[in-house]
């Protein structure tokens, strides 16, 4: 069910071919809406100045016309003055002459100004409601030589001719940007295509993984990627990297577990059938095989933690002093049972900023070792120590110790050394410890004392620093 839920959320999600076709229109079209905004109102601009124009030198003919003869104002309406205002629209133009507050000629109602509104023979355009149309009225008030009252010249004209052609703009307008915004859309389609085949070709080397009879972790042959592509191949490799890595481990792991535990169940085994025929002798045998197996298994399991794969484990301030004394109070009834005297020597507390679980298991490992394969009679001291390199910590015993050729060898999974013989023992402690000490940025050293073998783990100085901080 989570799975279809987790399936469901994923084909709600957009393309990312229309997302990113949103993202290039989206803006293209904003753009388009502020420019066809800006666009109708510069066409509503230049189709009123231009039909202004045109308004204003009608007016401008008919006002030369007026003069004053025998003192009286006398006019000459040109008939050129009211051709200029024809057009399609066949709008209607009205005009009006008066000489104060009487009317020489025209439309007796048309709105008048007042006089003391107008500048002398400067022409005044307003919008103005006459006869249930909106008109635009061009007038100027002039002065006449021996004429007290101011003369005042209107012409107007409806605005049909106007909104026609200023429709005929905005829609040639519109029909340029739809156009833009289509076109836009029809290259945008193959650019995208175009864009996204590293994409595509990401995805083919992924998908072609799944067509292999064994998983292939080895990095994706992908050839050269984007900028912004590159982090997505080199994360999708890394992952790669660490499944493999955990893979190999648990093949290694189960590889180890079934050589190591082969022997141990043979011998339960033959003492299991023993036992069934009466064999006294066969339980111990049986008790001593299941121990061996423990072991076995209890060491494995610690491997396993050890070698675990992906990042460093978060670190946490641990005690040395403390975790020792938890490993010899661990370790004193095997070092009882085995004649070993236990000792530690620490200078005060000392604390480090690392991981407790691999800090306890390698001290326990190298404790377990000093103890197993000691003398009997011996003793095994546990050392903790600050110097001007770092802390260290030494595991020493007084036994045979290791021939030198063998020193390199110790560590080395299921390694059995020349001083194991006769002795129970997986081969597994070292690996352990130095898997351990590898993930804590730690150094292991191993020397011989004559008499004994002393193992010394080093920490470098700043993960005092950091416990302390």
């Amino acid at each position: 069910m989570q799975a279809e839920h987790d399936k469901t959320e994923r084909g709600q999600a957009l393309a990312l071919r229309t997302r990113l076709a949103a993202a290039m229109l989206a803006p293209l079209i904003g753009i388009a809406i502020l420019l066809g905004l800006a666009g109708a109102t510069l066409i509503a601009d230049v189709v009123r100045r231009t039909n202004d124009r045109v308004l204003g030198g009608a007016l401008g003919a008919i006002a030369e016309t007026v003069q004053v003869e025998r003192g009286e104002v006398t006019m000459d309406l040109p008939a050129a003055a009211f051709g200029m205002l024809e057009n399609n629209e066949r709008d209607n133009v009205y005009y009006r002459i008066a000489v104060g507050d009487r009317l020489l000629t025209g439309y007796a109602d048309l709105p008048a100004p007042q006089p003391g509104d107008l500048a002398l023979d400067v022409p005044r355009f307003r919008y103005a409601r006459y006869r249930d149309q909106d008109i635009r009225i061009a007038e100027v008030r002039r002065a006449l030589p021996r004429i007290a009252m101011p003369v005042v010249v209107q012409i107007a004209e409806t605005l049909d001719n106007r909104h026609a052609l200023q429709r005929r703009l905005v829609m040639a307008l519109l029909i340029g940007e739809t156009l833009l915004v289509g076109v836009a859309l029809l290259l945008i389609r193959p650019a995208l295509a175009w864009s996204l085949k590293p994409l595509a070709r990401l995805r083919g080397a992924v998908a072609a993984r799944d067509t292999r009879a064994t998983p292939d972790l080895s990095p994706l042959d992908t050839g050269p990627l984007p900028a912004e592509l590159r982090p997505l191949a080199d994360a999708f490799d890394n992952l790669l990297a660490r499944l493999d890595s955990a893979t190999a481990g648990m093949r290694r792991f189960t590889a180890d577990a079934s050589h190591q535990m082969r022997t141990p169940l043979a011998v339960l085994k033959v003492q299991v059938a023993l036992a069934r025929r009466g064999d006294p002798a066969a339980l111990g045998e049986i008790g001593d095989a299941a121990d061996r197996l423990e072991h076995l298994v209890t060491q494995l399991l610690a491997l396993a933690r050890a070698e675990e794969a992906g990042a460093s484990p978060p670190r946490e301030r641990v005690d040395l002093r403390e975790v020792a004394v938890v490993v010899i109070n661990r370790r004193i009834g095997q070092a009882i049972e085995a004649g070993v005297d236990l000792h530690l020597e620490a200078q005060g507390d000392i604390a480090i900023a690392s991981h407790r679980t691999l800090v306890f298991e390698i001290l326990s490992n190298l404790v377990d070792n000093a103890i197993r394969y000691n003398r009997a009679g011996g003793q095994v001291t546990l050392s903790i120590a600050r110097d001007a390199q770092g802390i260290s910590v030494s595991v020493a015993d007084d036994g045979p110790g290791l021939p030198e050729a063998e020193l390199a060898r110790a560590g080395i999974r299921f390694a059995r050394l020349s001083t194991s013989e006769g002795r129970d023992g997986s081969g597994l402690g070292l690996a352990i410890v130095r898997s351990a000490a590898q993930r804590l940025d730690a150094t292991l050293t191993l020397e011989n004392t004559r008499p004994g073998l002393r193992a010394t783990l080093r920490f470098p100085a700043e993960v005092e620093s950091d416990a302390r901080g």
